[in-house]
């Protein structure tokens, strides 16, 4: 799954006046979310037996099977993922101690439907892989772009010069 989640964009999300950065993936063996406010990175990684467990903690009333809860859950999720609101679901999170809950409030089949994720710091090494080694990446990427187009506006400095010394009238 976490495999997964290295292709998987991160997103600005909002929860009241706090804007976390976001990414998830879902399958019907579990799922792993990782959230971070730049200070912290969070992440909740739970399985079919997990889900199934905290599904009958917060939803009493409600029986469903673990792989359609899975794909409520991403449901829920890939709006605000993409940016999206969805005005019948709700998002909130709280700070807690060594960790960050998110909680979340809709509707499965016509019932009211609660999840919380409880999310606890993540490892190191999980920081490096998805946070630091893509940024460092990005950063290098860019450098190299900017020594190429730095050496290609001195390419055409020197052309120009070259025209002007051949006696060419330059328009610009």
């Amino acid at each position: 799954m976490e495999s997964s989640l290295l292709t998987q964009p991160w997103a600005s999300v909002c929860f009241g006046k706090s804007t976390f950065l976001a990414k998830a993936c879902f399958s019907n063996s579990g799922y792993v979310l990782l959230i971070s406010d730049l200070s912290s990175i969070w992440y909740e990684s739970a399985d079919t037996e997990a889900v199934g467990q905290r599904s009958k903690e917060l939803n009493k009333r409600l029986t469903v099977h673990v792989s359609s809860l899975l794909h409520h859950l991403s449901s829920l999720m890939s709006p605000l993922l993409e940016g999206e609101t969805d005005t019948t679901t709700s998002f909130s999170c709280h700070h807690v101690a060594g960790g960050l809950s998110l909680h979340l409030r809709s509707e499965l089949s016509g019932l009211p439907f609660y999840w919380d994720f409880h999310c606890c710091a993540a490892p190191p090494e999980m920081v490096s892989r998805h946070l630091l080694r893509p940024l460092i990446q990005m950063s290098l990427a860019l450098q190299y772009q900017v020594q190429e187009l730095t050496s290609l506006l001195l390419r055409k400095d020197a052309e120009i010069e070259d025209y002007r010394e051949s006696g060419a009238t330059l328009s610009r």
